[in-house]
C-alpha cells in the first residue's frame, strides 16, 4: 500500500470546546453618538462649485430651462426632452451656443424654430449673446428622446 494513501484513525476521549464569544457592553452614549471614522475628513469637504458655464452651473441650467419652454408644434413635448438639442455651450463672455436639429429637414418650423431658440436663449438673464447652429447630421430619431418625453407620448 502506498504511504500517501494511508488513512490514520485517532481515538479521542473528548473534543476541545471552542472559546466563547466575548460580549462588549457599550454605554448608551457610545451607541447613540456616531463614532468618528476614517471618512470624517472626506465628509467634511465641500464639493467644488460648478462654473456657471458648465453643466450644473446656474447659467447653463437657466439656458436648458429656457429650451424646455419651447414646444414642438406637432408633438406635445418640449424640444430639449424631444432630443432636438444636441449641445449647449456657454463660451467666454457668457456667449451661448446651441447646436440643434429638427425632426426632419421638411419640418414646417424649419425656418422659424432656430430663430425662436435664439431669442429665448438670448433672453436668459446673464447670457450675453446667443447663437444657434442647425445641423442635420446625425439625423434625429426617436431614440434621442428622454424618458419623460417617451412617457408623455405613451412610448414607455
Amino acid at each position: 500500500m502506498n504511504e500517501q494513501s494511508r488513512i490514520e484513525v485517532e481515538d479521542v476521549e473528548e473534543a476541545v470546546k471552542p472559546p466563547k464569544a466575548r460580549v462588549v457592553v457599550e454605554s448608551a452614549a457610545d451607541t447613540l453618538e456616531r463614532k468618528r471614522d476614517y471618512l470624517a475628513g472626506f465628509l467634511a469637504q465641500r464639493p467644488a462649485e460648478a462654473s456657471p458655464a458648465e453643466p450644473g452651473g446656474d447659467l447653463y441650467e437657466a439656458v436648458v430651462e429656457a429650451l424646455k419652454d419651447i414646444y414642438d408644434p406637432e408633438i406635445p413635448v418640449n424640444i430639449y426632452d424631444l432630443g432636438l438639442i444636441y449641445n449647449v455651450e456657454i463660451l467666454d463672455g457668457n456667449h451661448a451656443r446651441v447646436t440643434m436639429t429638427l425632426t426632419t429637414p421638411h419640418c414646417p418650423v424649419a425656418e422659424s424654430m432656430p430663430g425662436e431658440v435664439e431669442l429665448r436663449v438670448g433672453a436668459v438673464p446673464g447670457v450675453g449673446d446667443a447663437e444657434v447652429n442647425l445641423v442635420w447630421d446625425p439625423p434625429w430619431d426617436p431614440s434621442k428622446m428622454s424618458d419623460e418625453a417617451r412617457l408623455e407620448l405613451g412610448m414607455l
